[in-house]
């Protein structure tokens, strides 16, 4: 097996460890409400707890290797408010959506589409450069992909009682990952370096930032169980420190 294949192996496994996050969908529990605060509360942790610790400073080392700091700070600033701008437009394109369960589900869904789309270009071209440390890296994605999975599939599961629908918007959005490993095998291969590596991680970290805080925590506290939302988002934001 040659690195491009495992590399595609690599990526594909990262990205389909979001269908994990649908293991809270098969349990049935007595309280539902308190289940979707925690799960929602958990992976709004967790994102923010990547977007801080792992996103945020990865994008600012790339970049300080070929800009000063002023130039640094600036470019990171830029990116992540264009990242924060696309996950507002989107909540803004299906806020008719009368069920904000349900509608959460999708938006999330495609943010976290255009997160990983750039994620398997990282873990492809990682994998492919330096296969232990792409694998490495696919571990840490498997392991914050897991709520990303849950921030998905436990909207739209309750919202819809459809097992098939909440599986169809996970699995999309985690082959989503595959999708950029095709897209750099085919016409990126030759032209990522670490500032469009940087550039992507600075967008990301817009993105999931605001899905974290403008998205899931806040529908997390609409269930008027601020214990469970605190205790739970803190434990989602502990998690990622320990596995990032």
């Amino acid at each position: 097996m040659n690195n491009v294949t495992f590399s595609f192996i690599v990526t594909t496994i990262a990205g389909l460890s979001t269908l994990l996050g649908m293991i809270p969908v098969f349990i049935k529990f007595k309280n539902t409400n308190n289940i979707i605060n925690a799960s929602l509360s958990f992976a709004s942790g967790v994102m923010f707890s990547v977007s801080i610790f792992s996103l945020l400073p990865e994008s600012i080392k790339f970049l300080s290797d070929k800009f000063n700091l002023l130039g640094t700070t600036l470019l990171v600033i830029i990116f992540a408010l264009i990242g924060i701008f696309l996950a507002s437009f989107i909540d803004k394109v299906f806020q008719k959506i009368n069920n904000k369960l349900y509608k959460l589900g999708i938006i999330n869904c495609i943010a976290l589409m255009i997160h990983n789309i750039p994620e398997g270009i990282l873990t492809f071209s990682t994998t492919t450069a330096n296969i232990s440390l792409g694998i490495t890296l696919a571990l840490s994605i498997m392991f914050h992909n897991i709520p990303e999975g849950i921030s998905i599939s436990i909207p739209v599961y309750y919202s819809t009682k459809s097992k098939l629908k909440a599986f169809f918007y996970t699995f999309v959005s985690g082959i989503s990952e595959l999708l950029g490993a095709v897209i750099t095998y085919l016409f990126l291969y030759k032209y990522i370096n670490f500032t469009f590596i940087s550039i992507t991680l600075s967008l990301t970290f817009g993105i999931m930032s605001y899905i974290s805080l403008f998205e899931l925590l806040p529908n997390a506290l609409s269930y008027k169980n601020k214990k469970v939302s605190t205790i739970f988002f803190i434990l989602g934001f502990i998690f990622m420190i320990f596995f990032k």
